[in-house]
């Protein structure tokens, strides 16, 4: 398999900058799932909801209460309550449990071993959003749950949506919450219709960043339970941001943008990159999201760069 499969994005603090013990946003309902929700008429006759705090917090989970409350609102039954709580406290990511995730105010589902969007790449959207053209094509490159396909496609009028991704348990996730979109099943750019070539305006690649190094020091809920091709960037973190800039200039329109999330570490070297493919760069920080966007707009009648 391809390690250039769905979006990629470092759990919590940056193992790429340094960090040795990242924690998943997924342990924060209030960041990654929003405001705890009202439980289900079935969840609150379940027993015990004293005991299902108790046992979230005793595995980890930080904010175990809402979490607690996120079981019970999702749970149809006492017996579905019990398994989600038995996954949840085995190590599941919470957003894989409940099925969903909250992303740029969307709820985004999320199926079994698919890679969980991150709060911290809304800041990516935020940012296609301001430089986005009238009636925008879009592609969502490794989009795994298509999740910024989704989020552009809500906030732009009229734009024409397309993600790609390597596995498959992505591309159904995708095309769930893409029903206005097209989702293709491949490698990189492989997939895509040739009748793309030249119209992308907006190509979000959130890829996987984290150096192969450093695949260890992830928590357990992101090693064991999203896919590796989803999470390891190669050694230095940056093997498929390489390949998807090599490619983007052929599928850029003129003036189109290639969005990608990265460690603010490892910007200089993605920026670098982006200007050996032929584009122009510049880098994006949020302290608010703790996120790293490196831009690289194709040139207006610009050549295609020497392979």
């Amino acid at each position: 398999m391809s390690v250039s499969s769905s979006s990629a994005r470092l759990p919590g603090p940056d193992p790429a900058a340094g960090d040795a013990h990242p924690s998943h946003d997924a342990q924060d309902p209030s960041g990654a799932l929003g405001s705890s929700p009202t439980p289900s008429p079935a969840a609150l006759d379940a027993p015990g909801p004293a005991a299902i705090v108790a046992r979230l917090r005793a595995s980890g989970c930080v904010f175990a209460e809402d979490e607690a409350r996120l079981l019970h609102a999702a749970a149809r039954t006492p017996a579905e309550l019990a398994a989600m709580v038995e996954r949840r406290v085995a190590g599941f990511p919470l957003e894989q449990v409940v099925g969903w995730a909250e992303f740029h105010g969307l709820r985004i589902a999320v199926d079994p071993g698919v890679f969980v969007p991150r709060r911290r790449t809304e800041f990516l959207v935020s940012t296609a959003v301001a430089l986005a053209p009238a009636r925008p094509v879009v592609l969502d490159l490794c989009c795994g749950t298509g999740a910024l396909a989704a989020a552009l496609g809500a906030a732009l009028d009229g734009a024409e949506l397309h993600a790609a991704d390597v596995d498959p348990a992505a591309v159904r996730c995708a095309r769930r919450n893409l029903p206005t979109g097209t989702v293709y099943e491949g490698d990189l750019y492989a997939p895509l219709p040739g009748a793309l070539r030249g119209r992308v305006d907006l190509l979000a690649a959130n890829v996987p960043y984290v150096p192969s190094g450093d695949i260890g020091l992830l928590p357990q809920e992101a090693r064991v339970h999203e896919p590796l091709v989803a999470l390891d960037g190669g050694t230095d973190g940056l093997d498929v941001l390489r390949r998807v800039v090599d490619g983007a200039h052929e599928w850029l329109a003129p003036g189109g943008r290639l969005f990608v999330e990265t460690s603010r570490r490892q910007a200089p070297s993605a920026a670098r990159a982006f200007t050996l493919g032929g584009l122009d760069v510049r880098v994006a920080d949020s302290a608010e999201f703790g996120s790293t966007v490196v831009i690289g707009t194709r040139p207006a009648g610009g050549h295609t760069p020497p392979r």
